[in-house]
């Protein structure tokens, strides 16, 4: 299970521990557009994507999305929110392509940790983690222009650049789509020369 081989890059499990976190595991397949978490509702788990894309992103009051996280192969989503807090979700995470994921719930987890104790360091090293990406991205968004953070997401995630939709790209990046297509030909333009 590729999910085994993520956590163990963070801590090393026992065959017993290994089985136990299988068992709070639940393969889903989800459909292009469909979604697995809407605002609303209580996100009640983490999500872990096998194969596939999957983006959480919000709505202003006017209608306009706001991407905040993608997540392709071994990556994991959620509204972390809404599932820390087990308050109603303010995000959406929609399928993006076909994809299968492992749903982990919040109640499971909570359980595994008390009875395995390495888990809770598994947890803590990715929220850790997280919360430094977050702060990064915050800093690019304050700090850079926009043609620079295109450059820099471009650098760090080009499977990302090429398997969504650029309007997606734009709204993570904090653009309009047709200001990124000017900053992507812009770009372009200057790689001919």
């Amino acid at each position: 299970m590729s999910i085994i081989s993520n956590i163990e890059r963070y801590i090393s499990l026992t065959e017993k521990e290994q089985k136990a976190f299988e068992t709070i595991c639940e393969k889903r397949v989800v459909e292009k557009h469909e979604f697995l978490v809407e605002p609303g509702q209580n996100c009640y788990c983490q999500i872990y994507v096998i194969n596939g894309a999957l983006r959480s992103y919000f709505l202003t009051p006017e209608g306009e999305e706001h991407t905040i996280q993608f997540a392709l192969e071994d990556w994991f989503i959620s509204d972390f929110n809404s599932y820390i807090t087990q308050s109603p979700a303010s995000l959406y995470v929609q399928a993006c392509e076909r994809t299968e994921v492992i749903e982990i719930g919040y109640l499971e987890v909570e359980q595994l940790c008390i009875e395995y104790p390495v888990f809770e360091r598994f947890f803590r090293l990715v929220a850790q983690k997280a919360f430094a990406f977050s702060q990064k991205r915050a800093l690019a968004n304050l700090g850079l222009s926009a043609t620079e953070r295109f450059l820099e997401f471009e650098t760090q995630y080009p499977n990302i650049v090429n398997r969504y939709p650029q309007y997606m790209l734009a709204s993570y990046l904090g653009m309009s789509a047709e200001f990124l297509s000017k900053v992507r030909k812009k770009i372009k333009g200057f790689e001919e020369r």
